[in-house]
């Protein structure tokens, strides 16, 4: 029998997955890459001047309730354990998100204890008479209009470039609202940033004798003949060559500055007001904190529509977005030989977790469909 052979389109999260799944299978893949390096919009670098890990396309804080998720990302680097704790500065003070007891005391210059706190918020809030149709609408029925005013209204119609009434009651459903003095960002069991960086990281998922990967290629659909499937997780409507139109994303500008000394002494500030252009800092020296720089290196972010030749980041998923997702999708079911995966491919905004979850499954389906010997769980764990 002729040895099966894949091509895999994109040396993110997804497609490094993929690739090391089913090359430990016996498959033999090839990646290509239209970047110069791998890992996605997850890239790390060092940064020559001053020598700190730059998370190169905006931070990335790996957080997973999935064990064997956390096992499969630990077997390719060393993870250190990072709390994300963010930071908003509003009306000329500092405050913690997500939003927790401390920020509401400070914010309303109280000293609530947890019930007071909840009963005091529940007084600020719409009352729900029907779910949320928006942004706006879950957030005055979930934290009221003070909070929702200060933190959210401004930073979110910044980063989506649209009126929150426009946006969906789901962006706000993923922010938690706590009524003790925990501030850290995610609730997750595993949380931790690779030690050596997340390039570095997908360099090793890609490092197997029966995985090629070719850096500064840019796929052709004709480039899929000859290989038994292709797994594709660049843009699902570039693929199709636009033609119902092109998917919305938002990308992001940025300012980088390189200082001595500190910045603003925490790896995120938020800047929420509407009357600032960018949405947040990142001084990046504060996501490895095992580490120690003289020097220091921060992001400003700015967000905008994606345009043509940018690079996306976030799929926009308004109305007339989902409808013409819905026959981009209908093209891609009727495409043989073809999976679309990742948050390219399906135009969904996934964690890392999610994606390499994803990832992990549909390797697994198509080596079972295709007759590839499955491996016993603890050969594949150690392979």
């Amino acid at each position: 029998m002729r040895q099966k052979s894949v091509l895999v389109v994109g040396a993110g999260l997804s497609g490094a997955v993929i690739a090391r799944i089913l090359a430990i299978r016996g498959v033999h893949v090839c990646v290509v890459e239209g970047r110069n390096h791998v890992a996605g919009n997850c890239h790390t670098v060092r940064d020559q001047h001053t020598g700190v890990m730059v998370h190169a396309y905006g931070p990335h804080i790996f957080h997973t309730d999935d064990a064997e998720v956390w096992r499969f990302v630990n077997r390719y680097a060393n993870f250190k354990q990072f709390k994300n704790q963010v930071k908003a500065q509003v009306g000329g003070g500092v405050y913690a998100l997500p939003i927790n007891l401390h920020t509401i005391n400070q914010f309303f210059g109280k000293t609530f204890d947890p019930n007071a706190a909840r009963a005091f918020i529940q007084a600020q809030t719409t009352p729900v008479i029907a779910p949320a149709r928006n942004f706006e609408e879950q957030a005055l029925q979930t934290i009221g209009r003070d909070l929702y005013q200060a933190f959210f209204k401004g930073y979110t119609e910044k980063q989506w470039g649209r009126a929150a009434r426009d946006l969906p009651a789901s962006l706000l459903k993923r922010l938690p609202l706590r009524f003790d003095y925990n501030d850290d960002y995610f609730s997750h069991r595993y949380q931790g940033i690779p030690e050596a960086g997340y390039t570095d990281m997908v360099a090793r998922m890609l490092d197997h004798a029966l995985i090629e990967v070719q850096l500064g290629v840019r796929f052709d659909r004709v480039d899929a003949r000859g290989f038994d499937h292709v797994f594709y997780s660049g843009a699902v409507d570039g693929y199709f060559g636009h033609s119902y139109g092109r998917l919305a994303y938002r990308t992001l500008d940025f300012e980088t500055r390189s200082y001595e000394g500190d910045f603003q002494g925490c790896a995120v500030m938020n800047y929420p007001s509407a009357d600032v252009a960018y949405t947040r800092i990142t001084e990046h020296k504060y996501f490895a904190p095992w580490e120690s720089h003289e020097r220091t290196i921060c992001y400003t972010e700015f967000s905008r529509d994606c345009g043509i030749g940018d690079i996306p980041f976030y799929p926009i998923r308004l109305v007339h977005e989902k409808q013409m997702l819905a026959k981009y999708r209908d093209l891609a079911a009727r495409e043989a030989g073809v999976s679309f995966v990742g948050r390219l491919g399906t135009y969904r905004y996934l964690d890392m977790d999610v994606t390499i979850k994803e990832a992990m499954q549909i390797a697994r389906t198509y080596a079972k469909k295709a007759g590839v010997a499955a491996l016993p769980a603890a050969l594949e764990a150690a392979a």
